[in-house]
């Protein structure tokens, strides 16, 4: 469009699964050993060329260029990096800071400046020592409270053989952050356990200090991310206990490459707003580039969340605000399931694995292996081995369960009471159904080393898996992995992430059912081998395939793709609006034109961010209080026209701004009048409206069946608003009505149907703001009684893309020339008449691009007079002896401003922010404007 030089072209642009899919495949080529070095160069180096932030060059080709770059030149680029090795020797590789609450060793001090470390053994570790193409470094808390600055150098010194980096946390810190917030709100909450009972007003008070705590640990984990910090590294924040880091890391530098995982569920919306610091945490997170969960629902989840509580837009994509694309998507983890199959190998495993058939030798093994923990439905399992004993009495004794449950939060009284009631069940069970020589059940309250975990699941049957709720639950996959010999079955919770991954070859229980597991049980320990074998097989590919190490590698891949992603929408994102630029082309001019919108653009700001609509307050539009001095200081300068252009009706107008100087254009410009006037239409003649009526019985329909929208009837046109209605419902209902408008109502009315983010409006053909500006605008020549043309038009607003033809009607490369009007003298009577024809034709054809413009022979200025003469009515039916023919326009490219408010996605050239700083920007503009003013008296 012209002016705009920040849109797309139709050049082929590689999309984000394109570019992925060759990263994918060249991952592949490098592990089965078949990729040439080239391709190994960049899959070690993928993002070699984008370390410094993409550079875009001038011109429509700008982000083709950069893509084609990305993916093809960078080969050349990354295989001489390749050959450049370091001093130590290794070979060049991206960092990769990992940011977890817990580092992966164990620290214990051995003396004032000497400490132990050992390494422990998580999912997270495992998954992250087993990627080679990153240089990874941890940053964390090392789990001890060191005070003194010794100890702290000592330890940082110790833990960089390690290549880890600490956090040091005191003990108030981490009681209130990590005891606190963490475990005793956020914890809960995400595994749908509710929040703490606020029965004293202390629990209230306590929220908010942990809450203040867990934002100050945040910070700090930040400020050592920030130390560490070198451009190029990738920024990978891990778990709940880190949900305001990403914001806290953008605040810092906002070309970090920041992503976010969550190795926990993310509840439904509706648990997530009983968090009172519900709308902050998601505002932290979304801050991050790329936000990942175990599962597909959990994303949806979080989706969901940010669009009912934040409201945002949800997109397939990942949540959008103002033009910023936050990528949320699934990313199962796995295991390093060679690890596994590896150690079934090593004699002491293969001795276990002896001992342990020889111990139950006769008997099926069921097996379950989980923490101690409210989550993990250990008692739900043992009722249900109960009841499947209670109705299979030749199983009681060929049949043997194995229950491991590791201790952990042993101080806090409800874990207490859990492993109390444990304990009480399996006791009861085996006085039940034991015997003097053999019982049903073998409970552990410990933990097994990891030869004797493998011996265990290799000799296991039956695998047992009952949580609650559980964001992956990899003992799963553990027990798939040693299983390729006797192939056991699982029998899989449905509420554990592994559901969805393992689903098809589980046996998937609802743990709550208790007769549903016992059936379940039966079931397993009586399939067929064949039966068996195929359900097995299938698990067994996936665990293998879905390694730990590949989790890691798509997860920052696509992170890196997630910031080309970005790169390229924001270049197709106008720049912000040169204040300085515009007001020094304000004060050289003389005569100017002022365009404005009114809502969202001159409105007060009613909503807080995070904070629930009020919709009250917002159906009422209020001009900001800020604008009186500003507003009324333009107004009053001689050499400056303001006009209000707004979709509202007369009456808001009016009750805003009758005590201005001014033009109010409302109802998209069909009516007219100057503040110290009568209003008149600018109607096209002809104007068909026979269609109101009947859409105005549908969106009455559509009104009392959806909670919270509205509708507005106008004498144009009819809008009806969804914005504060449940977004899903409303989408459902703007379906439908839609649906029922094009099939009845409007199936052959000259409408158009304009929809907003959150409303349905109905308006006659040519109904624009654009369309309407023409005519506008020779009426307010006619009125003030121009003689010299504008040469300087600043337009700001926030329109609908249907409106939008207002930023390209000014567009100097038509206007300047081709835009003229026939000065001739008043007559009595408000209407005005039709269009200019050739007027409007000329305006609509700037629709097209700017290349296109320059391609298209512009009409001489003698022609222009002529066809001014041909319409010299202008936008006025007049009858006069005098006729004048003229250029209305004398615009420049620098004297032309269009500007969209918080819209990133427009035809305007430049953008601003919110209405606070359009406020911010015509107090600067009546402030130079005054001061030339008294420059100017003074000097004559």
């Amino acid at each position: 469009m012209p002016g705009n030089k920040y849109n797309g072209n139709s050049t082929h642009i590689p999309t984000r699964v394109e570019r992925l899919l060759r990263e994918r495949e060249l991952r592949e080529q490098r592990k089965s050993g078949r990729a040439s070095h080239s391709n190994e160069a960049i899959d070690n180096h993928r993002d070699a060329v984008s370390e410094n932030g993409p550079r875009f060059r001038e011109g429509d080709n700008s982000g083709v260029a950069f893509v084609e770059q990305y993916l093809e030149e960078a080969a050349a680029a990354r295989a001489l990096v390749e050959e450049c090795e370091r001093q130590d020797g290794r070979p060049f590789r991206q960092r990769l800071l990992v940011v977890a609450n817990r580092l992966p060793v164990s620290a214990v001090r051995r003396g004032e400046d000497s400490w132990s470390l050992e390494i422990s053994a998580g999912g997270l570790v495992t998954a992250l020592l087993g990627v080679k193409e990153f240089e990874a470094k941890w940053i964390g808390w090392a789990g001890v409270n060191v005070p003194d600055e010794i100890g702290q150098k000592a330890l940082t010194k110790a833990l960089a053989e390690k290549r880890c980096i600490p956090v040091f946390l005191d003990e108030e810190i981490v009681h209130q952050y990590y005891n606190g917030y963490c475990n005793n709100i956020l914890w809960p909450l995400f595994h749908y356990l509710g929040l703490p009972q606020e029965d004293r007003l202390a629990t209230t008070r306590s929220f908010q200090s942990q809450f203040a705590a867990y934002k100050k640990a945040n910070q700090m984990f930040a400020d050592v991310v920030n130390m560490h910090y070198e451009e190029g590294d990738v920024v990978w924040c891990h778990d709940y206990h880190l949900m305001y880091l990403p914001e806290c890391l953008k605040k810092y530098n906002t070309k970090m490459k920041v992503g976010w995982f969550l190795h926990t569920p993310f509840p439904s919306s509706e648990i997530h707003r009983t968090l009172p610091s519900r709308s902050e945490l998601l505002r932290s997170v979304l801050a991050a580039d790329l936000v990942g969960f175990h599962t597909y629902d959990y994303a949806r989840h979080f989706v969901s969340a940010c669009t009912r509580i934040l409201g945002l837009e949800g997109t397939p994509e990942g949540v959008e605000d103002q033009g910023k694309l936050t990528r949320v998507a699934a990313f199962p983890i796995g295991i390093d399931s060679d690890r596994f199959i590896r150690a079934l190998e090593l004699p002491q495993v293969q001795e276990h694995i002896k001992e342990l058939k020889e111990r139950f030798a006769g008997r099926k093994v069921m097996l379950g292996v989980d923490r101690l923990d409210m989550i993990k439905g250990i008692p739900q399992k043992i009722l249900a081995f109960e009841k499947f004993l209670e109705e299979n009495p030749t199983w009681r004794d060929k049949v043997v369960l194995l229950q491991i449950a590791v201790p952990t939060r042993t101080d806090v009284p409800e874990y207490q009471k859990l492993t109390s009631q444990v304990h009480e069940i399996v006791g009861r069970i085996n006085g039940r159904f034991g015997t003097l020589t053999a019982v049903p059940i073998h409970h552990l309250d410990r933990s097994l080393d990891f030869h004797a975990l493998c011996a265990l699941y290799a000799v296991t049957d039956v695998a047992l898996v009952t949580s609650l709720r559980d964001g992956m639950n990899l003992v799963s996959y553990e027990f798939v992995a040693c299983q390729d010999a006797k192939k056991g079955v699982l029998i899989l919770s449905e509420f554990a992430g592994a559901a969805q991954s393992l689903g098809a070859g589980a046996i998937l229980v609802n743990p709550w059912n208790i007769t549903e597991v016992a059936a379940s049980i039966g079931q397993a320990l009586n399939m067929p081998a064949e039966e068996r074998e195929k359900r097995h097989h299938h698990n067994f590919y996936h665990v293998t395939k879905h390694t730990a190490q590949e989790w890691a590698e798509t997860f920052v891949s696509e992170l890196n793709d997630t910031v080309v992603e970005a790169q390229l929408r924001i270049s197709k994102v106008p720049p912000e609006l040169p204040q300085d630029d515009a007001m020094e082309c304000y004060l050289q001019s003389s005569n100017r034109l002022l365009i404005l919108g009114f809502n969202a653009t001159l409105t007060e700001p009613v909503e807080s961010p995070g904070s629930r609509g009020d919709q009250i307050k917002e159906m009422e539009l209020k001009l900001h209080p800020e604008l009186n001095e500003p507003l009324t200081a333009l107004c009053n300068d001689p050499k400056t026209t303001v006009v209000v252009l707004s979709g509202s009706d007369r009456r808001v107008l009016d009750k805003n701004f009758e005590e201005y100087e001014m033009w109010l254009a409302a109802e998209n410009g069909m009516f007219l009048r100057h503040t110290n006037g009568k209003w008149m239409t600018t109607m096209p003649e002809h104007l068909n409206m026979e269609w109101v009526d009947s859409v105005k019985h549908v969106f009455e329909y559509f009104t009392e069946r959806t909670p919270r929208s509205h509708f507005e009837p106008r004498d144009t046109s009819l809008v009806w608003n969804y914005k504060y209605a449940d977004v899903e419902f409303g989408r459902l209902q703007a379906r439908d009505m839609l649906q029922h408008l094009w099939t009845g109502p409007i199936s052959n009315a000259s409408v158009d149907v304009v929809q907003g983010s959150r409303s349905v409006e109905v308006r006659a053909v040519g109904v624009t703001k654009g369309a309407a500006i023409d005519r506008i605008l020779g009426e307010i020549v006619h009125s003030k009684s121009m003689t010299t043309p504008i040469d300087y038009v600043l337009c700001i607003g926030h329109f609908l893309g249907k409106d939008e033809d207002v930023y390209t009607f000014f567009e100097p490369e038509l206007s300047s020339e081709a835009t003229s009007i026939t000065r001739s003298k008043p007559t009595d009577g408000p209407r005005l008449p039709a269009e200019r024809r050739a007027a409007l034709k000329l305006s609509g054809s700037r629709s097209g691009t700017k290349s296109s413009q320059t391609k298209t022979q512009r009409p001489s200025p003698a022609s222009d007079r002529k066809t001014g003469n041909n319409n010299s009515s202008g936008s006025l039916r007049r009858t006069s002896p005098e006729k004048i023919s003229w250029s209305v326009l004398d615009l420049k490219g620098d004297n032309y401003f269009s500007c969209a408010v918080g819209r990133t996605r427009t035809n305007a050239r430049y953008l601003l922010g919110s209405s606070d700083d359009v406020v911010s920007f015509l107090n600067r503009l009546a402030n130079a404007s005054s001061s030339c003013t008294l420059f100017s008296g003074l000097h004559v």
